[in-house]
């Protein structure tokens, strides 16, 4: 296999493989209710002040009406609530309730453990080369896909 093959096969697998890793870690029997994407969305919403759902969808790169699909499932779940603005009924803020926060913090502690493993066995130098390489495969695919 020459380097070009290689590399396809690494950056192919790694993503497959951390969908998967994340998808079985994260949804457990207490969170068995919730999708990968709902995991990502309760993340987008953070733990802080409310947020639009204008804005949220935004951070997920999808339109504000597959976002309320999506969040129409997290509320009935009872992860999310909706809060119309009292100046523009137009405008809608989305915050975590008290399961939200739970699968919010189960969702961090994973990533945390991800990148604590990920971290574990490499160098100081290493660990330079591995992030400065990945950023620029970051860079590389949102400017040549975005």
């Amino acid at each position: 296999m020459n380097t070009d093959e290689t590399l396809n096969e690494i950056l192919v697998h790694l993503f497959q493989d951390l969908m998967d890793i994340e998808g079985k870690c994260l949804i457990t029997e207490e969170f068995s209710d919730m999708t990968n994407n709902d995991m990502h969305i309760v993340e987008a919403i953070g733990i802080g002040e409310a947020k639009r759902s204008s804005e949220v969808a935004k951070l997920m790169s999808v339109t504000t009406g597959t976002l309320t699909r999506a969040v129409d499932g997290l509320v009935e779940h009872g992860y999310v609530t909706r809060t119309r603005s009292d100046k523009d009924k137009r405008v809608v803020y989305l915050t975590l309730t008290e399961r939200g926060k739970a699968a919010y913090a189960h969702h961090k502690r994973f990533h945390e453990e991800l990148i604590a493993n990920a971290k574990a066995n490499l160098s100081e130098e290493e660990l330079a080369i591995l992030i400065r390489s990945l950023n620029h495969l970051n860079e590389y695919f949102r400017n040549a896909y975005s």
